[in-house]
């Protein structure tokens, strides 16, 4: 594959911006530190200090250390101890299970088993690995075997959603958001590893989710599913404004699986694989689609975060992961395509992010938005994530493969 140049005027090919990129990234970086709890990482509020009755989250545990590992990949100083914290917590520490494997979601100890909770544990035991860092091997030798045993399915070339704590109860939902993450952990693993087995997963996983159901459905993804996957498109309709599992369809989603489908195209060619010409041309219709119905969808800027089946918004709040995942999503397309369209959104969003999430006076990005593009924690209070506005300032820098751990250690003057 020969990749089109970039327009000359592109942003990708300003050192200035890949300047403030990188500038961006290292002020959120010292923000997340302040997460570090006895067990492992925890959510921050908006002004970057831990809640009285703070705990470990496996979700901020596994995305922050995979993230401290990528700033000491680039070599910026002070993430090596807390890459080893995060390590030490999700192999042995309290969010760890001795007694049936896998891990916790919280430092309570209570509850079940998710997919999309171990899908970024997989992510931060491969980013760990390619970072050398002490015990990295042994858990990813873990979060494999967990996938492998109870999570994926050879079946139906995807990820189980949930289990008891003991694995012995399923529940009777398929998700496509678990296998979104479940797909980009792959594409890490198979770079870890070295097997393009994960590859040959993730690309089983885009066929079910997006060629077949997304692409059937005017490219809009779609999210809930039953054991058979047959969709259920009146999922949480009591409960629209769910954070993970939400009532229509979710465009940021859209945006970040149009990216995956480029890494995972780049990847398959990296291997020496067959990369089928959907991966593009699906990624394209899904960028298209959010783009078109979710950005001011209520005639305000900015993308909604959920859509009903009609395209019409429900829940109407800006979220900052929707917008990173855009960015991201329009940076690829763009290196992809050098299709001026994709430089005019690359702009636009960033344009709108620097006007209304960057907190420069607290720090991190504000999480939410109302629909008057205010800050509001209806959905996600505090700041409690770093992860997708941390890799909007990195993805835009890197080749569409490999994943950014290795592609971090191969690339350099970042």
């Amino acid at each position: 594959m020969k990749t089109p140049a970039l327009p000359a005027e592109s942003w990708l090919q300003r050192p200035a911006h890949l300047s403030w990129l990188a500038d961006e990234g290292t002020r959120l970086l010292s923000f997340a530190q302040a997460s570090r709890v006895e067990h492992g990482f925890a959510a921050l509020d908006a002004n970057g200090q831990l809640p009285e009755h703070a705990c470990a989250e496996l979700i901020h545990t596994a995305r922050m250390t995979h993230c401290f590992v990528l700033a000491h990949i680039q070599g910026i100083p002070g993430h090596a101890e807390l890459i080893d914290h995060g390590v030490a917590a999700l192999q042995g520490g309290a969010l760890h299970d001795a007694e049936f494997g896998g891990c916790f979601a919280d430092a309570t100890r209570q509850g079940g088993k998710s997919a999309y909770l171990h899908a970024f544990v997989a992510l931060a035991a491969s980013s760990a690995t390619v970072a050398g860092r002490p015990g990295a091997g042994v858990l990813l030798e873990e979060a494999i075997a967990i996938l492998e045993k109870h999570f994926w399915s050879e079946e139906q070339g995807a990820l189980r959603e949930s289990l008891s704590r003991d694995w012995q109860q399923e529940e009777e939902y398929r998700g496509a958001n678990s296998n979104m993450h479940a797909t980009e952990a792959f594409l890490a693993l198979a770079d870890a590893t070295g097997d393009s087995l994960w590859l040959l997963r993730a690309l089983r996983i885009a066929e079910r989710l997006i060629h077949g159901h997304a692409a059937a459905s005017g490219y809009v993804v779609v999210e809930h599913f039953d054991q058979a996957w047959r969709a259920r498109p009146d999922y949480s309709e009591g409960n629209r404004a769910d954070p993970f599992r939400p009532y229509g369809s979710t465009p940021g989603h859209s945006f970040e699986w149009a990216r995956l489908l480029l890494h995972l195209e780049a990847a398959l060619q990296r291997a020496g694989l067959a990369a089928p010409a959907w991966l593009l041309t699906d990624a394209g219709g899904l960028f298209a689609s959010a783009g078109r119905d979710a950005w001011g969808a209520d005639g305000k800027p900015g993308l909604v975060y959920t859509l009903d089946w009609s395209s019409q918004p429900v829940v109407r709040a800006r979220l900052h992961w929707v917008h990173a995942e855009a960015i991201a999503a329009a940076a690829a397309l763009l290196r992809r395509t050098g299709e001026p369209v994709y430089e005019d959104w690359y702009r636009r969003l960033w344009e709108f992010v620097a006007q209304h999430f960057i907190d420069l006076q607290n720090g991190s990005w504000h999480h939410e938005l109302d629909d008057d593009n205010r800050p509001a924690s209806s959905i996600w209070p505090g700041k409690p994530d770093l992860y997708h506005a941390y890799q909007a300032t990195l993805l835009p820098r890197l080749p569409l493969a490999p994943s950014l751990a290795t592609a971090l250690g191969c690339v350099t003057g970042l």
